[in-house]
């Protein structure tokens, strides 16, 4: 929707959303709307700032969709940083629970639902592109609940990899009964994306689809 510098379909784009949300009898919350502009270019120009209904949108470098943190370097480092500092948290009760000589089926139990589930959510979207110095921080957190349990634990690479063929093989079977399905995006989204390509002169858009006037 943006190029060469052109923002008007972009900005005719947002507006049509208010207007389908105001016909709907919705009300976008703009305190919740935040922008994130994607550019990879060496300089990339100002842009003015985004409005909706007479309220400015604030742009941010990143922020957390459905609890993954997304930067706008499409790096991954921030969401990483979190989920390690609240699993190392997570290791405390772990520890004390083995203090209190829990059997061991109940001690994994917590691991898998306390510890696990944040260090694998959303893993199928970031791992991949993860550096090698953020997996060694990842696996030494499995590693110090190895030590707690006495027992080896999977390693993230294995459940990523499990989990990766496992939603491919869902989406295959979901095509192969379904010819028509369409992955297109609900139109109520609390954050509107800018993106960029590495091309100097050209931006796309990530933005719902027209609505029905």
């Amino acid at each position: 929707l943006i190029k060469d510098g052109d923002e008007s379909a972009y900005r005719q784009e947002v507006d049509q959303l208010a207007v389908w949300c105001s016909l709907n009898n919705l009300k976008l919350n703009t305190l919740k709307t935040v922008e994130m502009i994607i550019d990879f270019r060496r300089n990339p120009p100002a842009l003015p700032p985004l409005t909706i209904m007479d309220s400015t949108v604030a742009t941010v470098e990143s922020f957390r969709f459905l609890g993954t943190n997304i930067s706008q370097d499409l790096k991954w480092d921030n969401h990483i940083d979190s989920i390690v500092k609240k699993a190392q948290q997570r290791l405390y009760f772990l520890r004390q629970l083995r203090k209190f000589n829990l059997p061991q089926e109940l001690l994994k139990q917590f691991y898998s639902a306390i510890i696990r589930s944040v260090l694998c959510s959303s893993i199928t979207v970031w791992f991949g592109s993860a550096t090698k110095t953020d997996i060694r921080r990842l696996q030494r957190t499995v590693k110090a609940a190895e030590r707690i349990f006495g027992i080896p634990l999977p390693n993230l690479h294995d459940l990523y990899t499990s989990r990766v063929r496992k939603r491919a093989k869902k989406i295959t079977l979901e095509n192969h009964t379904q010819p028509t399905l369409s992955l297109n995006c609900c139109p109520l989204a609390d954050a509107t994306e800018r993106c960029a390509p590495k091309q100097p002169d050209t931006r796309t858009v990530f933005s719902p689809k027209p609505y029905p006037t």
